[in-house]
């Protein structure tokens, strides 16, 4: 199968890797960019657990003052990693699932325990900070990076598109898939795709692509990547 990436390379280097070597021809487009964004150093002291939504926001934050031993909250697999990279020692992860990660926190991190730290990128599709907030929890929130939108699409990479449309397209966030929808009618795409499975991470994403017919859409948390292949 012929299968397109749009995550930024460094998120998916090992999937295109793992998936070549299944003997699947691999595109990548990736239809953002992350940029990091200054931020006050908070007093990590103050805190007795930490949440991260993305892997970005542990990539973007210096962790040298951060005591690995606190509890870390991840949203994903993909999150878990990195958090693990960095030194964490005491991970709980969700399934890649906003509202699955705030259930965990409600259940494994009391108000009376202490405040949370919340790192995230400037642009959020949850009301993560907000709903534990008035769950009764002391809560900050550091923005350390912003995404930006790819604006154009070679014309190699273009007329290999339309020579080989893929028959997989793996979208991660509302901001990749609003990029991905405007490149899509710049270059006059939006009726190449009938033949192709749209793999969105989330309902908000997915909803943004409805107007492009796609063969069917799928809806995945991050590692099943591979485990949907045998659903097509």
């Amino acid at each position: 199968m012929h299968i397109l990436f749009t995550r930024p390379l460094e998120d998916s280097k090992e999937l295109i890797l793992k998936f070549s070597s299944l003997g699947h021809k691999v595109s990548h487009l990736p239809v953002i960019k992350v940029e990091p964004i200054k931020y006050d150093e908070p007093d990590y002291s103050q805190f007795k657990g930490i949440i991260f939504t993305s892997s970005n926001a542990i990539k973007n934050l210096d962790l040298n003052r951060v005591d690995k031993k606190i509890e870390c909250y991840c949203v994903g697999s993909a999150t878990e990693k990195v958090a693990k990279v960095n030194g964490f020692l005491n991970i709980i992860s969700a399934e890649g699932n906003v509202n699955n990660l705030k259930e965990l926190i409600l259940q494994n991190f009391e108000p009376k325990n202490g405040s949370l730290l919340y790192v995230s990128g400037e642009i959020v599709s949850s009301r993560l900070d907000k709903d534990l907030i008035s769950e009764g929890y002391s809560l900050k929130r550091v923005i350390n990076y912003t995404v930006l939108s790819t604006l154009e699409i070679k014309e190699e990479f273009r007329a290999q598109l339309k020579a080989s449309i893929p028959d997989i397209i793996y979208v991660y966030s509302e901001n990749s898939a609003k990029s991905l929808l405007n490149l899509l009618k710049k270059y006059d795409l939006l009726d190449c795709w009938m033949d192709t499975n749209l793999m969105c991470m989330g309902e908000k994403a997915s909803a943004i692509l409805n107007e492009v017919k796609w063969k069917k859409i799928f809806l995945f948390n991050s590692g099943e990547e591979e485990f949907l292949l045998y659903k097509i």
